[in-house]
């Protein structure tokens, strides 16, 4: 193996080798748990829950969690196109690189709008 990945191997056993050992190092300086029955309950505002802390979600819940998504990633590649924007409008480029981006928000708008238009954002 050359030289030169040894420090990236020692950088990687440590990454891994760290939550390990502040795992076990935190497993040994706790005290013991003596809770037992309504103190492993959830709490809410000091009232009993209303339901179990695992029930279902709502369909439309992820449905906004993949819009987010969406619109998240479309914001990474509006950052690299707006960087490179000045060297292609100095080689004449501006224009193509223009229209090519507003197609791409063109097509994500549409997709928006067919969303909303299905009703797919309303909560109630």
């Amino acid at each position: 193996m050359p030289k030169a990945y040894l420090p990236v191997l020692i950088y990687a056993v440590l990454v891994m080798a760290f939550p390990a050992v502040t795992l076990v190092f935190a497993k040994l300086l706790r005290p013991d748990s003596t809770s037992y029955g309504p103190k492993l309950q959830p709490y809410e505002c000091g009232i009993a829950p209303e339901g179990h802390a695992r029930g279902r979600y709502s369909v439309r819940f992820y449905i906004i969690a993949m819009l987010f998504v969406v619109f998240d990633v479309e914001t990474m590649f509006l950052f690299p196109w707006a960087i490179l924007y000045r060297g292609w409008v100095m080689a004449h480029l501006g224009l193509f690189a223009l229209i090519s981006m507003f197609v791409f928000l063109g097509i994500l708008l549409i997709g928006y709008v067919w969303l909303y238009k299905k009703g797919a954002l309303e909560w109630a």
